[in-house]
């Protein structure tokens, strides 16, 4: 039963090529994720200008830093 086991496991990965293949789908996998998370802080960075939130923060960055100082 064991040797059963291992002969099908090394079938399914044991060759040189499946696993240069897997690495690739790796490699297209995070480019996919670079590219979602790139299109996420594209929309955020967006919005944030567009409403104005950018500047409020830091107005309100300066200002706390200001009340702690004096």
């Amino acid at each position: 039963m064991f040797l059963r086991i291992c002969s099908a496991l090394q079938a399914y990965g044991g060759s040189a090529r499946h696993r240069m293949d897997d690495r690739g789908q790796t490699t297209a996998e995070y480019a996919l994720v670079l590219v979602g998370a790139a299109a996420v802080a594209l929309l955020l960075l967006t919005w944030a200008t567009g409403s104005g939130k950018i500047g409020w923060l830091l107005d309100k960055m300066v200002d706390t830093v200001a009340n702690m100082v004096s």
